[in-house]
């Protein structure tokens, strides 16, 4: 693989990708509509002469000259909206984007396939949350049925079956992943973790959904984007992957394990800081997690960072770049959402 299309680009995972494959030698043509901010934190720095970026939405048909003007081996769909309260507070952006704008991407390949006599690889990065609630000790496999709860999650589970129709009908080579909760560095500040992160050093109650016995399984983004390059390479036509780590803990435990890996650097946070109970979001499932031995029997892809290490390295990385946070808009990721009913 030589030139590679990634949309989404700037978002969190998209951008640690992007370092990801740059640093592997591969051109990364980014392609981001920049919604949230004006620029990934994590790539401003970036002068590598493997790397165009395209201020640009998936919806717009213009991508089509892109693939043209760059030829791509392949195309890793990163673009879309993700966070559950706000699909909850306004439905109609996640329609948007994570179906329409699948749609689009799938039509443009399409058209690129029938005018260039040339495939082009598409991974598209789903989430276990289309899989639904699941009961303690069950682990969802990829031949689970989907049964989202959320607008964000029927959105996603909407653009993976659109994606494999466009893979029996029009023989397009597109691969499906569905990856567990992200953490590390850069991740917006709307998520759990950064958001305990910026309030424990700006010494705020750490607000926790419910009881705070919702479990989720968490992922290192590096470990997810060595996951990714695997499918890529030996990913089979028409399948879907779980990437998992088996990891799961409740936001209540995690919170508290966040306090003490703060404690035992040494480092005055959080002292003081006060676990905060807040009103639950509607409809919140309890339990996500998911079966992944397919890519690991197939791919030979594991994890290989360990929680408590990978989440010290992300604790850092936010204490020793602060000024992340200043760069989004305080009305857009630092009030309560998904309360409008």
């Amino acid at each position: 693989m030589k030139k590679i299309v990634i949309t989404g680009g700037n978002g969190f995972i998209g951008s640690n990708l992007v370092n990801f494959l740059i640093k592997k030698n591969i051109y990364v043509i980014n392609i981001d509509k920049n919604k949230y901010s004006k620029g990934s934190y994590l790539l401003k720095n970036n002068k590598s002469k493997n790397y165009k970026f395209y201020n640009l939405d998936i919806n717009n048909r213009k991508i089509l000259k892109v693939f043209t003007r760059h030829q791509p081996d392949a195309i890793f769909n990163l673009a879309a909206e993700t966070h559950v309260d706000r699909s909850i507070d306004t439905p109609k952006d996640f329609i948007n984007s994570n179906i329409l704008g699948t749609f689009n991407i799938l039509e443009q390949i399409r058209k690129y396939k029938k005018k260039n006599k040339k495939k082009i690889r598409l991974i598209h990065i789903s989430t276990d949350e289309v899989y639904g609630d699941l009961k303690k000790n069950e682990r969802s496999d990829e031949k689970y049925s989907y049964k989202p709860s959320s607008p964000y999650s029927a959105s996603k589970a909407s653009a993976d079956h659109l994606i494999k129709s466009y893979v029996r009908t029009y023989n397009i080579d597109a691969v499906i992943s569905n990856c567990c909760n992200n953490f590390g560095p850069g991740q917006f500040p709307e998520k759990l973790i950064p958001t305990l992160i910026f309030n424990i050093l700006n010494n705020k109650p750490l607000p926790i959904y419910g009881k705070g016995l919702n479990s989720r399984e968490w992922i290192f983004v590096e470990d997810h984007c060595k996951g990714l390059f695997k499918i890529l390479k030996n990913g089979k036509k028409g399948e879907s992957y779980n990437i998992g780590t088996g990891m799961n803990i409740n936001n209540l435990k995690l919170t508290k394990i966040l306090l003490k890996i703060i404690k035992s650097n040494q480092i005055k946070l959080g002292n003081n800081v006060k676990i905060k109970f807040v009103k639950d979001r509607p409809g919140h499932d309890f339990r996500y997690a998911l079966n992944s031995n397919k890519i690991k029997k197939k791919l030979g892809w594991k994890p290989e960072d360990n929680f408590i290490s990978a989440l010290n390295k992300t604790f850092n990385w936010y204490y020793n770049n602060q000024n992340f946070f200043k760069t989004f808009s305080k009305d857009k990721f630092f009030r309560r959402l998904g309360l409008k009913l």
